[in-house]
């Protein structure tokens, strides 16, 4: 008897495991939504949470209802169905065999199976929430498409939306009919004989319509790609050319009829039981579907288009290329011929003295080290490798300005600090902005600083005026458990007290940056999201506790706007008393008709990104985009603010209605962010991708594609990877004033690797966007291209970039800088369409070796036309440039006579310098005698003339140089103290 009671036991533990993984499981799964619950409406955007989950459980609804029934009735009916008495034969044998196993479990598969096909079915219909939002809240454009003359918003969201159920619907029915003639066949209402196959009178039903809802469905699809052949990137061009609108169009349409017409016959044969007709109409279905969908067009571009195809498909091309700029934002560009000049002649930068007081000598890529060493102040902050360039108003002017955050670093405390309580409760934040003139840098080559230091002090404002804590940013921790209730002793480490001898200071968090942690209940959910025991158990969590997470600003604002594609770079920016990074967001499509699709990641690919300096896009195609968002995260609280910036984009308005709280407007935007507000990088580089081909406006050139541009590699690298877009303050040819700009610039069209490295234009986006709250500049986002006539051949950045490495005395002076086991660092090469020509500039770094060294500026190169200049400073090497007078003064025109020393040496002996640069001018003096000799043997009076003059000021150089070498025993005697005095700095603590 007592042999029964194990089993027993076992049978029940069984399922009591089962029910306790299942509530286990679920209660994870509850954990996780009930966080993001927390976190939208601690951050106010709950409406977009609940929205977005309500829609895709919706669809997930519907699509697992379509799909349930269809599966299941088909499967029901298929078996009500079946044959009552069957011939006995070897077959049914078998098919009894098979009934025989299934019976056991015939109810749980009759449901189950539908069921896995309706949840498989659900997933990808949830999936596909943004289409069926769209067109359900979509906004007119304005304006149709050249073809069928409807609205562009047929095209972007309600196609897209059409296309997705009839695709869903077909793979139901099909799904649906193999399942109903699959359990025809094993009942016996489908049979396999000799004489051919055996089918009941239901199966024949049942086949009919499957067979004839497939073909209807067929016919919608053949009719939808009538519209989507103006969507097609296939040929040549993007959209409906001359074999589409003449063949393909017109053969979609009576293959819809066609598919129609079989349909009926299905639903015909099933009534009178004959199938022969059907049969038929496939038949010649599927051959109608060759010859017209395939042989036909084939044969009108082989014979037709081909031996025309410049006249057959100009009107086609010109959609192409209308379409093409207005969908990517081209179509209001300015575009303006520029005569470029590459004689450097004496004053020439007069007209431009604004655009070279503001020429940026920092190289935001470079000096990140230097920002470090300088101001890092304690191991556990950090800088990024890429700095932001932004401008602030420094007194009463517009100044570039290099800037970064001092962001947190925990991973570098000690190792036996790194516990759970320091990594989570006592290192949670940065704290401060540090920010340098872009035009300017110390007597000894190190940034010159707008603000510094700890406490944080300069012109853009101390403690007192601006919260510096940087508890929101690009390196911030995964999570930080912060704040706690009056009274309490402060856990957060702080910052160095700013006073020699004295400790770190203690904070505790007073905003509101996250969900409270304060409940027992809360602690667990959190502790299970965050797989974390001590965060249950520690005493750093009290009653008043948040939690801070997603803390990456980019990733904030891609939560609460899941349907934006969000910029690769966050940059940061001290408005409002707040640190507050500014983020950009665009609105897509790959559905805009005639318009050409580019893949975002290898659009927007350039040194930056594959450096990892920037964020990368995704991998995703598009054909249309908007900068419709701009967006303001909190680096204080976190707190994110949405502004719909371009407020007339149809995308944007559709998904204001989806989500109606969610964005302000514009107008409700400050002075202080509408004063930081920039045009964005990667839209700008998606566009200057595009322009390559798309500033031929001419069917006929652009079909030739002899005009054709590419956007240069980058020539301070080895690969050949584009050169990034440059943020400067830049005054273009017709402009009154600079304007803070993002400069790019092409040369002729790449082709298997080989391109004139001759620049053919330049492109410049207006990124001032006005100081006034609420109020755009009329100029912002303005794009600006001067084309240079291919004739006048102007160097490229390449060919700059080779003048400067190829020039002797330019070589002779970095292999002397080099001595002493240091790097020189070629800084960003600039191009600045100023003096009537082009000029380039690019700051020369020198690298010391050593753990604690970073790059100082020490020369800066400059080229025009065919001419180089190398000195110690911009204002100088324009000089050299320009015949001694270059007509305007560089921002660091007061450090000419000052010498840089290479950070970590030993000082320079006294007069060094000079004698370099006696050299140089004596250098420059021979070639400009054996010049003249050249020019006066072949009759080259103005040759000779223009030699005369550069030897005058080689031997004025050569004179002043001279007279700067110490008279006795320079290599003993201490260089002088520069008399230049650089702007304080604070010095980091002995502890740092």
């Amino acid at each position: 008897m007592s042999t029964g009671k194990p089993p027993s036991r076992r049978g029940a533990l069984t399922p009591t495991l089962i029910v306790v993984a299942l509530v286990v499981v679920g209660f994870i799964f509850f954990a996780n939504v009930w966080t993001d619950v927390l976190w939208y409406r601690q951050l106010g955007f709950i409406e977009v949470f609940v929205t977005e989950n309500l829609a895709r459980i919706g669809i997930f609804l519907g699509g697992f209802a379509v799909m349930f029934l269809a599966v299941f009735f088909a499967i029901r009916i298929a078996y009500q169905s079946r044959p009552v008495y069957a011939p006995d034969s070897e077959i049914r044998d078998n098919l009894n065999r098979y009934q025989a196993q299934l019976e056991p479990v015939r109810r749980v598969v009759m449901v189950g199976l539908p069921v896995l096909f309706g949840l498989f079915a659900g997933s990808a219909a949830a999936s596909q929430w943004q289409k069926v939002l769209l067109f359900f809240n979509q906004e007119p454009f304005g304006e149709q498409d050249p073809q069928f003359h409807l609205d562009i918003s047929f095209y972007l969201m309600t196609l897209p939306f059409l296309g997705f159920i009839t695709g869903f619907l077909i793979s139901v029915v099909v799904i649906a009919g193999i399942a109903g003639i699959l359990t025809h066949y094993l009942y016996g209402s489908i049979r396999l004989m000799e004489r051919g196959i055996f089918t009941s009178r239901a199966a024949q039903i049942h086949i009919a319509v499957a067979g004839a809802s497939f073909l209807v469905l067929l016919g919608i699809n053949f009719w939808l790609d009538r519209y989507s052949a103006v969507q097609s990137n296939g040929g040549r061009w993007a959209g409906a050319l001359y074999t589409d609108v003449n063949a393909v169009i017109p053969t979609k349409a009576i293959l819809a009829v066609a598919a129609a017409l079989v349909a009926i016959l299905f639903i015909v044969a099933a009534v009178i039981g004959r199938w022969r007709l059907p049969v038929i109409g496939t038949a010649m279905l599927v051959i109608t579907s060759i010859l017209a969908g395939g042989v036909y067009p084939w044969v009108i571009q082989q014979f037709q288009v081909r031996p025309s195809e410049e006249t057959l498909e100009k009107e086609f091309i010109q959609r192409n290329i209308d379409n093409t700029r207005k969908a990517y934002g081209l179509d209001a560009i300015q575009v303006n011929r520029y005569d470029a000049t590459n004689t450097a002649s004496t004053g020439a930068l007069a007209p431009d003295a604004q655009t070279t007081a503001n020429i940026r000598l920092l190289d935001p890529n470079l000096i990140s080290d230097a920002f470090s060493q300088l101001e890092q102040y304690r191991p556990y902050y950090q800088f990024p490798d890429a700095l932001n360039v932004d401008r602030y108003e420094v007194d009463g002017k517009i100044q570039d300005t290099v800037i970064a955050v001092r962001e947190l670093n925990p991973t570098n405390v000690a190792t036996n600090q790194q516990g759970w309580l320091n990594q989570h409760v006592v290192y949670t934040h940065g704290y401060g902005v540090v920010a340098a003139k872009g035009n300017k840098f110390t007597v000894d080559g190190k940034p010159d600083f707008l603000q510094s230091g700890i406490p944080s002090t300069g012109v853009l404002g101390d403690d007192s005026t601006y919260q510096p804590r940087i508890y929101f940013g690009e390196s911030s921790p995964e999570y930080s458990i912060v704040g706690g209730p009056d009274g309490a002793p402060a856990r957060e480490q702080d910052r160095p007290s700013g006073r020699e001898g004295e400790g770190e200071t203690q904070y505790t968090f007073e905003g509101n940056g996250g969900p409270n942690v304060g409940t027992f209940f809360n602690r667990v959910l959190y502790s299970i999201k965050f797989q974390s025991s001590d965060l249950l158990l520690s005493d750093g969590v009290n009653a008043e506790s948040q939690v801070l997470y997603d803390r990456n600003p980019r990733e904030r604002v891609e939560k609460v706007a899941p349907y934006l594609t969000v910029d690769g770079n966050a940059y940061p920016a001290v408005v409002d008393g707040r640190v507050k990074w500014i983020v950009d967001g665009y609105t897509t499509s790959q559905y805009y008709p005639y318009s050409q699709q580019e893949q975002l990641s290898n659009a927007t690919e350039d040194t930056q990104t594959t450096s990892g300096r920037a964020v990368a896009l995704p991998n995703s195609t598009v054909n249309y985009i908007r900068n419709s968002v701009k967006a303001t995260v909190d680096a204080y609280d976190g707190s994110v603010t949405l502004y719909a910036w371009d407020d007339q984009d149809p995308l944007l308005k559709s998904w204001q209605k989806v989500f109606p709280s969610s964005l302000k407007p514009y107008s409700e935007m400050s002075g202080d962010v509408m004063s930081h507000v920039r045009y964005p990088e990667d839209l700008f580089k998606v566009q200057r991708q595009l322009l390559g081909q798309y500033h031929v406006t001419d069917p006929s050139s652009f079909y030739k594609t002899n005009d054709a541009w590419s956007v240069p590699a980058d020539p301070t690298v080895d690969t050949d990877v584009k050169q990034p877009p440059f943020y400067m303050s830049l005054q273009m040819p017709d402009q009154d004033k600079p304007a803070f700009q993002l400069t790019s610039s092409y040369i002729p069209q790449i082709v298997n690797g080989n391109a004139r490295n001759v620049l053919y234009g330049f492109l410049a986006a207006d990124s001032d966007a006005g100081n006034q709250a609420g109020v755009k500049a009329d100029s912002y986002g303005k794009l600006r291209l001067l084309q240079i006539p291919p004739e006048i051949q102007v160097p490229g950045p390449g060919q700059a970039q080779n003048k400067f490495n190829s020039d002797p005395t330019v070589s002779q002076a970095l292999n002397l800088l080099r001595q002493g086991a240091s790097d020189v660092l070629n800084g960003n090469l600039l191009t600045l369409p100023v003096g009537g020509g082009i000029l380039y500039v690019q700051p020369v770094y020198l690298k010391s070796t050593g753990e604690t060294s970073y790059p100082t500026l020490q020369r800066v190169l400059v080229a025009f036309g065919d001419k180089v200049g190398f000195a110690p400073t911009l204002d100088e090497a324009l000089k050299q440039l320009f015949g001694g007078d270059s007509g305007a003064a560089a921002g660091d025109s007061d450090n000419n006579g000052q010498t840089p020393a290479e950070p970590g040496a030993p000082p320079a002996p006294a007069g060094a310098d000079a004698k370099a640069e006696l050299k140089a001018a004596l250098d420059e003096a021979n070639a400009a005698i054996k010049a003249g000799q050249s020019a006066l043997a072949g009759g080259d009076f103005a040759g000779y003339g223009e030699a005369q003059k550069r030897l005058s000021a080689a031997l004025d150089k050569a004179v002043q140089a001279e007279a700067k070498i110490p008279v006795a025993a320079p290599e003993a005697t201490p260089a002088p103290a520069s008399s230049a005095t650089p702007e304080a700095t604070p010095s980091p603590s002995p502890s740092s």
